[in-house]
Formats: C-alpha cells, structure tokens, sequence
C-alpha cells in the first residue's frame, strides 16, 4: 500500500490493548454477518476472501476480513504469532466490530482459529463453514515433515525453517507456535460447538490431508454436519467453480441459521 492509496482501498484499524494493531476492512449490510479467516502466511487480500466479500455485498450482507498478526497489513512479524494469539485476536474482532451473529470461514489455519473463536463466543457465531481447516496441523502435519536436524534446531534455538510449495520462503517456525499449537488442539476430545458447520476439502489437498475433516467431524458435537469433497479439488479451492461452490455453501448456510 501506497500513500497515494485510494482511501476506500485502505484498510481500518483496530487497536489492541498490547499496542498491537488489526488491520481490516468490514462492509456494511442486513442479518447474519460473515468474517473471513485467512490461512498460514496468507492475508485478508486472497481470492476466496475477496470472492466473499463480493459476494456479500451482491447479496447485503454485512462482511469483514482482517489480517491475523503478523500477517498482511496487521502488526508484528510472523514469529510472533501463535494459534492462540490469533484465536484471541479473532475474539476481538468480534466483541469489537460486529453486532450480532456471524457466520465464520476459516480457510486451512484459519478453521483452526475458527473453531477457537467458536467455543470463546458460541452467542456470536451461528455457524462455520471451513474450507480444508486444519486444526492440529502443528502436532502432526507440520511435526511429521520437519527433520531431526530441524527438530533440533527449534528445541536448541527456539527456531527452525521449513520449506513450504506456497513461498519461495521458507517459513520461520517458532518452538512457541509449537507449543501452543499442543495446548489448543481440539482433535483429541470432543468439540462443544453446537452450530451448523459445512466443511469443503480437496482430496488432491497435499498440505490438509481431506480425512482431517471427516475426523473433524466426528470430534463435533453439532448433529448439523456436512461434508462435501472435491475429487480433484487442492488445497487451496481457489478455481472458479471451487468459489462457485464455496458462496453456494454460504448461502445456504446463511439460510439455515436465519434472517436475524
């Protein structure tokens, strides 16, 4: 973002108590609202995202993508986040810039942070809708392709990097993300989330194993459950008939937890 950036294409801020800042932008409308969660090292700015946001504004309804910290246009760098951290943030989000119910999206990371959000503000969230969530992916996903040499290097210097097919980058991974990925996971117990969910996932997905889902699933307590899998689709679902879809699961989704 430039100086000379329109004023509309700039996003708002919200403070928080740490001196930290969300960056975000919200779209005004009428009923159930809709909050966008963006995946690991991604940002409010993707396709589906934006998909979304158009979406809702065709259709009148409020909607709100933010940047996680460290991500995007929010604060901080990424080492400093955490699932929790950003489950907190998302929690403020809600408890400061949306009236009444909303529907969240969680895409990959984010329907982890989704789910978290869920169970700290039931009365806030009417449904979820993930889109290849990974919740976990920090015990076992991402532990199961670090090295020894990696694993090492994150126990003795708090800190390893590790090839990803979605950056030229390696990402930085904390021993902290680690650990507190362990005390948030979810998929060990049952999930006390009783809203509707609807769940898309590609079984081409090389990040997200699609089974994640069907476990997730099982772990949810909500008896209003569905699954739908992409036979060809990746992990991403970011091809015009996987947005096609993903709006279509949302409506009817909107449509199923109410005007109001």
């Amino acid at each position: 973002m430039t100086p000379d950036t329109p004023a509309e294409n700039r996003p708002r801020i919200l403070s928080r108590p740490d001196g930290s800042s969300i960056a975000y932008h919200q779209s005004p409308g009428d009923g159930v609202g809709v909050v966008f969660l963006h995946g690991l090292k991604s940002d409010m700015n993707g396709g589906k995202a934006l998909h979304v946001e158009q979406w809702c504004r065709q259709n009148n309804r409020p909607f709100l993508r933010f940047d996680q910290l460290g991500h995007g246009q929010s604060s901080g760098q990424f080492i400093d986040g955490t699932i929790g951290r950003w489950a907190e943030d998302t929690v403020a989000v809600l408890d400061s810039l949306c009236d009444g119910p909303q529907v969240l999206i969680g895409s990959s990371m984010g329907g982890w942070v989704m789910l978290l959000a869920a169970l700290a503000r039931p009365e806030k969230v009417a449904g979820l809708l993930g889109i290849a969530p990974a919740p976990d992916f920090t015990d076992d996903l991402t532990r199961s392709q670090i090295s020894p040499e990696q694993w090492e290097a994150l126990q003795r210097d708090g800190i390893c990097y590790f090839n990803s097919d979605y950056s030229c980058d390696p990402y930085p991974l904390t021993k902290a993300l680690f650990d507190d990925g362990h005390a948030n996971s979810l998929l060990h117990n049952p999930i006390p989330y009783h809203g509707p969910v609807r769940i898309l996932h590609g079984q081409q997905d090389d990040s997200v194993p699609w089974e994640r889902s069907l476990t997730l699933a099982r772990q949810l307590v909500s008896d209003d459950v569905l699954c739908t899998f992409i036979k060809r689709g990746d992990h991403r679902l970011s091809e015009p008939e996987d947005l096609e879809r993903m709006t279509r699961t949302l409506d009817e989704l909107l449509a199923r937890v109410g005007p109001t």
